[in-house]
């Protein structure tokens, strides 16, 4: 696995509001929505639990979470190549 440099900075609301979209619209999230104190409220599928994170830094790390589960459930349905 290929390390990464630190983030230079803490994600901004720019970003996260990216990354929510991203994540609504593959269909990887229902909702994801701004509230106006900064906190995000998220809810993975419809009539599911609705979980507050609390900035910008918890939607980037629900979008790497996700994008690693992502990764490692495709890697793993893959059949190998010999």
């Amino acid at each position: 696995m290929i390390s990464r440099p630190p983030r230079s900075s803490e994600p901004n609301a720019a970003e996260a509001s990216a990354w929510a979209d991203v994540l609504v619209r593959r269909r990887l999230l229902h909702a994801a929505v701004l509230t106006p104190n900064g906190q995000w409220l998220v809810q993975d599928r419809p009539g599911g639990p609705v979980r507050v994170l609390l900035g910008p830094a918890d939607v980037v790390a629900l979008a790497a979470t996700i994008q690693h589960r992502t990764r490692t459930r495709t890697r793993t349905m893959r059949p190998e190549i010999r």
